[in-house]
């Protein structure tokens, strides 16, 4: 198998392309998990014999457009990044494409999709936090985040809520924009004794309240790449993403699979979980570790 992988990396295939749209609603670019994605993919597709080339589309650059370029350089596979909204790509001619989309919400059109298993990984960090003695668990998550994941983080938490008797029932605090007031006046009012969120600037917010982390309370990350201070949480694998987009899209482009899918297909990966010093440390246990934290 070590000699069929060295044969098949030594000889130029094609460019695929990654293609990251950014929408007008939101200027802001598309940060590190994006890198990361593009290069687990680049990584694999050197491996598969072939070349991986960002596009962007945005301002001048429409999906028209793109498509023509794509034409022109006769590039058939397409690694779509995820976007902050569901994405409109059906002005390709899709008759010319294989494609797989590296996120949950695609409907125009409906593409395979390669994606963190964010409610199995979501079950397995509140078992983790669980055995660590936190029986009072908060979810703080912006809503458009929760919308984009069809509800998947949220939806698990509210089930590990309502099926674990050991657990406290503590609301979520789901958000429209992160403001650290809304954050205080939930955090007094309901109590948890650890906050599960995207955002780490929530630890200086915890600790203005009166909590010392972690002490007396947790803080576990949702998405460790944009933590901006060390703290525990899930690594939900962007290079392994990237990696696995790119090994479909091939195996698309070799079986001549060209076009939108009659069956789209939805291939997940469970985040990781990453030890940091926002919760307490680990209790010895005899409970296996695959069945904590989707590992």
């Amino acid at each position: 198998m070590s000699e069929l992988r060295r044969s098949r990396g030594g000889t130029f295939r094609g460019v695929l392309a990654a293609v990251d749209l950014v929408e007008p609603q939101r200027r802001d670019p598309h940060g590190v998990f994006h890198r990361e994605l593009v290069a687990g993919g680049r990584a694999r597709a050197v491996e598969l014999g072939f070349k991986l080339e960002e596009f962007v589309v945005r301002d001048g650059i429409t999906v028209p457009r793109l498509d023509s370029i794509l034409q022109s350089r006769g590039i058939h596979g397409v690694l779509l990044l995820p976007s902050w909204f569901a994405p409109d790509w059906s002005a390709l001619n899709w008759a010319n494409y294989a494609a797989v989309y590296t996120d949950y919400l695609i409907d125009r059109p409906a593409l395979h999709c390669v994606c963190c298993n964010h409610y199995r990984s979501m079950m397995g960090l509140l078992a983790r936090l669980e055995e660590r003695g936190y029986r009072r668990p908060g979810l703080y998550v912006e809503r458009g985040r929760d919308v984009r994941m069809q509800h998947r983080f949220s939806s698990a938490f509210r089930t590990y809520q309502e099926t674990n008797s050991a657990i406290e029932r503590v609301p979520m605090l789901v958000v429209e924009e992160h403001r650290q007031q809304e954050f205080e006046v939930w955090f007094r009012q309901h109590q948890p004794d650890v906050v599960v969120s995207h955002f780490t600037d929530v630890v200086d917010w915890m600790e203005a309240c009166g909590a010392r982390v972690p002490q007396t309370h947790g803080f576990a990350s949702l998405n460790i790449l944009y933590r901006n201070r060390p703290c525990a949480g899930l690594d939900q694998q962007p290079l392994e993403l990237g990696a696995r987009a790119v090994e479909m899209l091939i195996a698309q482009l070799q079986r001549n699979e060209l076009g939108v899918p009659v069956w789209p297909t939805t291939t997940t990966i469970p985040a990781v979980w990453v030890e940091g010093p926002t919760v307490r440390k680990a209790r010895k246990t005899k409970r296996p570790a695959a069945q904590l934290a989707g590992q």
